[in-house]
């Protein structure tokens, strides 16, 4: 499933992929990866996506640190990873928010090919206040591990 979210000012919009959609096509799609734009935390105390089985790496590059400021090394951090304008970038984060605003920066600075990972990692809080069970990567059941 896919849904569109569109930007203000006339941006071209980021599209909210379901995070099993992301998983196809990352096992599908050579020029697909994933970037986990959470914070070093969270990679070590929630877990990552585990992307093993598709030969493939989650590319943990954060989008703001633990004072929730900005990484004003992002976009460089990306191409210090190997990722180019003709890749296939998914976006992840904890529920999706981060994710996109990190999938609209990339887009801005000429990332043609964004998408962000509707629901992230965890997705949003279930009637008993936890995450991972309503939507996102863990609920959906696919391949994760943790520190």
């Amino acid at each position: 499933m896919r849904t569109m979210c569109i930007l203000a000012m006339g941006h071209k919009m980021i599209e909210d992929v379901a995070p099993t959609r992301t998983w196809d096509e990352l096992g599908s799609r050579p020029q697909a990866q994933l970037v986990d734009v959470r914070t070093d935390a969270e990679w070590m105390f929630v877990g990552l996506p585990d992307l093993s089985s598709v030969g493939k790496q989650v590319i943990p590059v954060s989008w703001q640190g633990l004072s929730g400021q900005p990484n004003p090394r992002f976009l460089e951090q990306l191409q210090a990873a190997g990722l180019t304008p003709e890749h296939e970038i998914h976006f992840i984060c904890r529920s999706g928010a981060r994710s996109h605003s990190a999938a609209m920066a990339a887009r801005m600075a000429g990332f043609a090919h964004v998408f962000n990972v509707a629901g992230g990692f965890e997705g949003p809080l279930d009637a008993e206040g936890h995450r991972g069970a309503k939507a996102g990567w863990k609920a959906d059941g696919l391949p994760w591990r943790q520190n």
